[in-house]
């Protein structure tokens, strides 16, 4: 046991769960070119009073009566088994703790994005419900009896698949995460949003289950010879389709019906999708209704024009799928606040595209001394991995990081470091260091320090 812990324990307050109003928000929408910019930084006002108003009622922690004397729940009879509707649901008061919307990035809330709330969960597992969504052309709910799987271009046999064909095959279940490649985006220019939510809140990890497509590839007998590429292509109205290089294809990408033990959420791809691990979620292909096989990439309109990197002398980089390594304190984290001086069990999340997380460092003075963190189990490869820390805070100013080191020890930047190599103009593949400053009051907030 940490000595630490016989120091005051301290409570952190958490940070609001909604930060905008119904008049910002519309100012939000309409600043969405700018990824929010000023429009969501007007939150941290909002957080900041919210902060105080809530402060004495979290200090104000129930006597001793709630242990001495037993409750409505220890001396009644509880609710009845597998009550309506016959799947369970979260505690009424954890309602709070939901995917939040990103106001402002698109004209239309079917071509747009929702956050996982990274600064509620535990372990690396991300509920279904609250994994983060990214949408095109908005969500379907498919009937799984009509749709089929199809497998062309450079193959002996051209097949078509349907569910039940698919399901029957030998399968396997592996955990990944999956990032959006513009997770993080807001932030290449300058502090621009209040939480952890919305800076980094579009990553998840889940398990999968499905086949895997190596499978699929060689029962139609793939061309090996002439075959470089695979491209996917999805059923909903943004025919959403990506070029994967045939090795990634034959490695470890899956054809997947299942997540967390269950099938897929319609808004995460029901009844099938693509899982292409250690790739930008775009590659994740969902409602997938067809692979081709084909000897060259196919320049479609989300690898050409979109998802590409915006580099400082002008050129655009394309099939930049790999998300790099990358970590983020989520507790303490912006918005949140703390409330006494003494111990804190400083924890977050890493992970890397091209293998498993080695070590994470963590420091509190705004990265001129760092200290090596607790890595917990499981690490697993292109998986998120937790990490702890423990700290006393002193109640003066403090800067905590977070930096991460993979299996090919490439190590996670500094913000001036990856500007100095790809500039301010990008949209995606933002992995740098992240800051948190936590104030003399308490409340922490969203910097940025070179």
């Amino acid at each position: 046991m940490s000595k630490d812990l016989n120091d005051v324990i301290g409570r952190v307050l958490p940070a609001p769960e909604n930060f905008l109003s119904a008049e910002k928000l519309e100012q939000a929408r309409k600043a969405r070119r700018r990824f929010m910019g000023n429009a969501l930084a007007m939150g941290a006002g909002v957080a900041a009073s919210a902060g105080a108003a809530t402060r004495a009622l979290a200090a104000g922690a129930e006597g001793e009566d709630a242990i001495l004397k037993l409750p409505e729940h220890s001396t009644g009879l509880g609710q009845p088994v597998a009550m309506d509707p016959g799947y369970g649901q979260p505690s009424k008061w954890e309602t709070n703790l939901r995917r939040r919307q990103s106001p402002g990035l698109t004209r239309v809330d079917q071509a747009s994005v929702s956050f996982t709330p990274l600064q509620g969960l535990f372990g690396i597992i991300t509920p279904s419900g609250l994994h983060f969504e990214r949408h095109h052309q908005g969500w379907w709910d498919i009937d799984p009896s009509k749709h089929r799987l199809m497998i062309n271009g450079l193959v002996k046999r051209q097949r078509v698949f349907t569910m039940d064909d698919l399901m029957r095959l030998p399968s396997v279940s592996r955990i990944h995460f999956i990032e959006c490649g513009a997770n993080t985006a807001t932030e290449w220019g300058n502090v621009a949003v209040p939480t952890v939510q919305y800076t980094h809140g579009m990553v998840s990890c889940s398990e999968f289950t499905g086949v895997l497509l190596s499978t699929l590839l060689e029962m139609c007998g793939y061309d090996k010879k002439a075959a470089k590429y695979v491209l996917a292509e999805g059923a909903d109205g943004s025919s959403m389709t990506r070029t994967i290089d045939i090795d990634r294809a034959m490695d470890d990408c899956i054809v997947a019906w299942g997540m967390n033990g269950e099938m897929l959420r319609p808004e995460n791809g029901y009844p099938l999708r693509l899982v292409v691990p250690g790739i930008q979620g775009v590659s994740w292909v969902k409602y997938l209704r067809r692979i081709e096989v084909g000897d060259q990439k196919w320049a479609t309109k989300d690898e050409a024009v979109h998802y590409i990197d915006h580099m400082p002398d002008g050129t655009h980089r394309q099939y930049t799928g790999i998300q790099e390594c990358k970590s983020v304190i989520t507790t303490p984290s912006a918005g949140q606040t703390l409330l006494d001086k003494g111990y804190y069990n400083v924890t977050g999340l890493a992970w890397s595209g091209r293998g498993t997380i080695k070590r994470v460092d963590v420091s509190v003075d705004g990265g001129r001394n760092w200290r090596t963190a607790r890595i917990e189990g499981p690490v697993l490869p292109k998986a998120l991995t937790r990490f702890n820390i423990d700290w006393v805070w002193d109640g003066k100013p403090a800067v905590l990081q977070s930096r991460a080191i993979d299996s090919t020890g490439y190590v996670q930047p500094k913000i001036n470091q990856l500007r100095a190599v790809r500039g301010t103009r990008s949209v995606y593949h933002q992995n740098a260091i992240q800051s948190w400053l936590v104030g003399e009051n308490g409340e922490v907030s969203n910097v940025q320090v070179y």
